[in-house]
């Protein structure tokens, strides 16, 4: 699987692949990484704000 459509899968973008198997521990991994993916983007919206504010 290409790294841009798990990243769309993570951000909401896309579907999930129905044929995928279905593990609870795989699942929370991917909720790990969605959330540290979404703390990643507001910290660099938040790091342009304060550059373009100086």
């Amino acid at each position: 699987m290409g790294v841009f459509r798990q990243l769309a899968e993570y951000l909401f973008l896309k579907k999930k692949d129905p044929n995928r198997p279905k593990s609870s521990w795989v699942g929370y991994m991917h909720g790990i990484n969605r959330l540290s993916l979404f703390l990643f983007i507001i910290c660099m919206i938040i790091l342009a704000i304060k550059l373009l504010r100086a």
